[in-house]
């Protein structure tokens, strides 16, 4: 008798190589987030995008993203998940095509929507397909951990490489990137990376398809704008009418044999926890950033690629903390290494609240401990779920663990700068509207005003803006304190390392279960 962890097939340099190629969608979908921060000044000169057209090449590859996030995962449960991951990565290459050499700004938003559908199919599908290579729990525990770093800095890289790309070509260059990996990922998925899929997956849901649209789109849109705008009447009515649609959503699943989201994924106890869990640590990580790109460049007045050299500096630590973070959860109980993830990203939140208008260090030290906390937390907290979702539905767990990303993420940058900017507007409330509203805008009239009028205009929205910041920090360490209280006592005992005892009854029915449906649905291994 062994224990069935014990048991699991391990990963050889097969499934480890094609772990490496699955990397390239995921750097990539990660980098289109950040990728046109620089080149948006190169792109309205060409295109002359009205303001709402230039809105909306920003955001439609985000919405396109995250409301298709949950379909995709399912569909790929459904048609295989290598399949699906072979279609996406077709489509965003040619998206990319279609982007880079764009000739108005209704194509370049048309090319943008197609390359969030691609995302769409490539986020869920390399997790799941992590979730399938890896069946031991300590190799996938390292492998997701590499992959929870690799999406983190990718997102930074974005900035950076576009950057560099227009420094030596136009602005189609920075979409470009993506053909040649599409290219190779087309190449080596199919004799790499074998198919998985749901051997009895049941019907697909086609109305459960826009409902979760209209659940989630609503909600990601108005919380981005709560963000950007504030509390006005038509995004609150957005947050409403998400929810009603989401309730809609949930109660159709809950009800149907062939749901979207099956109800089995939250059976296993750390399933529904690392998803609520995720979504917090999302909503500090960006919600932090929301602050720190604002300040690196409006309050120390550094150039856009500058600030975003600067950015990368924290990565030297980020990308050490998944794998020690990985190892400590083989060697102790993973809900005490997750709660002092969250401990350790309170302590970066402690350095940001303790920032003046001239603290670089200070500000790049506070957001490296606050990435290294959530990164430990997101790459257990992933791992945790999928280990405890049934292998055939890893599709829909992964894309519900997107999703929570997504939400958090919005959710982060609403209230967290909601919080910042009403301290702001208190700070200035004699002030000119303009310098006001905010930060952008202070600076915008300091520089028309001039001399030492403009001068004092800046230095008081500057300590304003700060002093938000603060605020928001220190909001943001209660929230993570409190994520750590509740890690530690809803998790205890989950994924727990155990030592070798006699298997239980019903373990090696469950076990087999496992290698019947690994057997039963790989092709072209």
């Amino acid at each position: 008798m062994t224990n069935p962890a014990a048991t699991a097939r391990l990963a050889g340099r097969r499934e480890w190589t094609a772990f490496t190629v699955l990397l390239l969608p995921l750097l990539l979908v990660s980098m289109d987030v950040s990728v046109l921060y620089f080149a948006i000044p190169a792109i309205t000169e060409q295109l002359d995008p009205s303001a709402t057209q230039q809105l909306w090449i920003f955001d439609s590859y985000a919405f396109a993203l995250s409301g298709l996030l949950i379909t995709m995962g399912s569909l790929g449960d459904r048609i295989g998940r290598r399949r699906l991951l072979l279609i996406g990565a077709g489509a965003f290459g040619l998206a990319s095509v279609g982007a880079a050499y764009a000739t108005s700004a209704e194509m370049l938003i048309a090319a943008r929507v197609l390359l969030g559908v691609g995302g769409a199919t490539l986020m869920p599908s390399t997790l799941a397909l992590v979730r399938n290579l890896f069946q031991d729990d300590k190799q996938r525990g390292k492998a997701i951990a590499i992959w929870s770093g690799a999406m983190t800095g990718g997102i930074a890289l974005g900035s950076v490489l576009s950057g560099v790309m227009l420094n030596h070509f136009w602005w189609g260059s920075v979409f470009l990137i993506n053909v040649p990996a599409m290219v190779l990922l087309l190449a080596l998925v199919p004799v790499l990376v074998p198919e998985f899929r749901d051997p009895a997956p049941g019907r697909f849901d086609l109305w459960s398809v826009p409902l979760s649209m209209a659940a989630v789109l609503p909600v990601v849109y108005g919380l981005k704008e709560i963000a950007a705008e504030g509390f006005e009447p038509l995004y609150l009515g957005c947050l409403a009418v998400g929810l009603l649609f989401g309730y809609v959503f949930v109660r159709r699943q809950r009800g149907r044999d062939d749901a979207m989201v099956s109800r089995s994924l939250f059976r296993g106890r750390g399933f529904g926890a690392g998803i609520a869990l995720n979504t917090v640590a999302a909503f500090a990580m960006l919600g932090s950033a929301y602050f720190t790109t604002q300040y690196l460049q409006s309050v120390l007045g550094m150039g856009t690629l500058e600030a975003a050299l600067w950015s990368l500096a924290p990565s030297v630590v980020i990308g050490a903390a998944a794998p020690v973070s990985a190892a400590l959860a083989q060697k102790t109980d993973r809900a005490h290494v997750i709660a002092g993830g969250f401990v350790l990203a309170a302590a970066g939140f402690v350095l940001i609240a303790l920032v003046d208008t001239d603290s670089l260090w200070l500000i790049l030290a506070g957001a490296g401990v606050l990435a290294s906390g959530i990164v430990t937390v997101m790459s257990l907290v992933s791992d945790m779920a999928l280990g405890a979702a049934p292998a055939e539905k890893a599709g829909s767990a992964a894309s519900l663990l997107e999703t929570g990303t997504e939400f958090g993420g919005a959710l982060g940058m609403a209230v967290l700068g909601s919080l910042g900017t009403a301290v702001y507007r208190s700070d200035l409330a004699d002030a000119d509207p303009a310098v006001r509203e905010t930060l952008g805008g202070a600076v915008a009239t300091a520089h028309q005003i001039g001399g030492a009028a403009g001068e004092q205009v800046l230095t008081l929205a500057r300590d304003a803006f700060v002093h938000g910041m603060q605020y928001a920090a220190w909001g943001g360490t209660a929230l993570l304190l409190g994520a750590a209280v509740l890690a530690a006592a809803l998790l205890r005992g989950v994924g727990a390392p155990a030592p070798a005892a006699a298997e239980p009854a019903g373990a090696t029915g469950a076990r087999s279960h496992e290698a019947a449906y690994n057997g039963s649905v790989r092709h072209g291994a």
